[in-house]
């Protein structure tokens, strides 16, 4: 008889699929491994395995005990089977930005979710990294996996994911793609394949609002790059110690409705019923691809995870539709800015300009809010509003330097976040915003742009 013993022993030995029809007029051979026909549908089962059966060995995890992580959801799932399977209790963290199917699908398989902030700094108490690592503390016989830090994470790749792509391409890859989270994947997969063969190129895909592509080009960790996307499962507002970036080549950077998009695509053209960023990992490596693939190349995605993690988001037309991704008439930041016909320059003040005068240079100008600059670093904001409250209180305060009473920066974000996103981020504090477009200009985005695109 053949059988398994337990559900988990059947993670790996997932299938390539070559594209067919999302990739025409491209040269080379596409392939796509997919993901989701691990059993907890996803690619994260393999080092969920691999990080319960290292903390085992190494007496961290006894039995009985109570496996506490940080999830977008799809390592929570791959955990919780190991957990079933091995008598553990679950607890996760996740963001609210998650879909709701993932919390669903955890619960189903007997987890605790404790759903926290997603727009927190990652140090902030009531983030899911800080929650995390409290309830780690606080539970007796606990163990906290720590997937953006774990190298088991990057070691079940290394071991499992990287060969099969070897073996299954007879090592002809020549190309090889994965979206960027939590590193594991697509660090532990080069270091095989460039051992193998060093000339394999590694392309990693990043979001817009999360900090991996710049820090890779310029050793530079900007929080200015931080802003709220909606993609899930790629892109990170710290640095894990599973991403290695010797080990990726390139980023590319790909926008919350190109990647839902495509995932639609993906589904509909090709029959993979796939995740969001499924979509993100396969429209960049296609954008790179037309440009840098030649006759004889191979190239292998990772396919992530499944659709049934986002009925309610990419697979609901409603949904796609109220967010601008299926409508092209649906103003976004970049309409905004394309609208203006390059005639808008952004306007700032050095911390360091009296008050007095700053108030004049926004008198001329005619404006309400501007970004406050120390050298080429937005470090602050001012507005006439809160000036006028604070030269009431105490008009010695036109004498100060603007760095004295400056507000918060404004928040950066991303070109395709459409009219709805961006005016639920207006509110009694926050008067604008900024994005930087494809060359890194800054502009902002005033309370009186998004009236206007609401009535054009």
């Amino acid at each position: 008889m053949q059988y398994y013993n337990s559900i988990i022993e059947t993670v790996g030995n997932t299938p390539l699929v070559k594209l067919q029809k999302v990739t025409k007029g491209i040269k080379g051979t596409i392939l796509v491994k997919v993901e989701y026909l691990n059993p907890g549908n996803s690619v994260k089962d393999r080092m969920a395995v691999k990080m319960i059966d290292d903390a085992e060995k190494a007496g961290i995890l006894k039995p009985g005990g109570t496996i506490i992580e940080g999830t977008s959801g799809n390592t929570g799932m791959g955990l919780a089977l190991t957990a079933v399977a091995r008598g553990y209790k679950c607890i996760f963290t996740m963001s609210d930005k998650q879909s709701q199917e993932k919390m669903n699908i955890l619960r189903a398989v007997g987890a605790e979710v404790v759903v926290c902030p997603t727009n927190v700094s990652p140090e902030d108490p009531r983030s899911y990294y800080s929650v995390a690592r409290r309830l780690n503390k606080e539970i007796p016989n606990s163990f906290y996996p720590n997937q953006y830090d774990n190298l088991s994470n990057f070691a079940a790749h290394y071991e499992t994911t990287g060969p099969e792509i070897w073996k299954q391409t007879e090592g002809k890859i020549t190309h090889y793609a994965a979206g960027v989270g939590t590193g594991g994947t697509i660090c532990g997969v080069s270091k095989y394949l460039k051992e193998q063969n060093p000339n394999v190129f590694t392309l990693g895909l990043d979001t817009y609002g999360s900090v991996f592509k710049k820090y890779k080009e310029t050793g530079i960790f900007d929080e200015n790059e931080i802003y709220p996307y909606m993609t899930e499962g790629i892109g990170e507002d710290i640095l894990p110690k599973n991403v290695n970036f010797d080990l990726i080549d390139y980023f590319l950077k790909v926008t919350d409705k190109d990647a839902a998009i495509m995932t639609r695509r993906l589904a509909r053209e090709e029959g993979l019923f796939v995740g969001w960023s499924c979509g993100s990992a396969v429209y960049g490596a296609l954008e790179y691809a037309k440009e840098n693939l030649k006759d004889g190349d191979v190239m292998v995605i990772i396919l992530p995870d499944h659709g049934t993690r986002y009925l309610n988001k990419i697979y609901n037309d409603e949904w796609m539709k109220n967010h601008g991704f299926l409508e092209a008439d649906y103003a976004t930041a970049r309409d905004i800015i394309k609208n203006r016909n390059g005639k808008d320059s952004l306007s700032t003040i050095d911390v360091n300009t009296k008050v007095a005068d700053a108030i004049r240079k926004i008198t001329k100008e005619g404006i309400s809010q501007v970004p406050v600059i120390e050298g080429d670093t937005i470090v602050g904001s001012l507005t006439d509003s809160k000036i006028l409250e604070q030269i009431i209180e105490n008009p010695e305060v036109k004498d100060l330097p603007v760095k004295e009473v400056m507000g918060q920066p404004f928040k950066f974000v991303g070109l395709d976040n459409t009219l709805d996103v961006l005016s639920s981020l207006i509110d009694k504090e926050t008067k604008a915003l900024l994005v930087r477009d494809e060359e890194n200009k800054v502009h902002i985005i005033t309370q009186a742009d998004l009236l206007a695109a609401m009535t054009n």
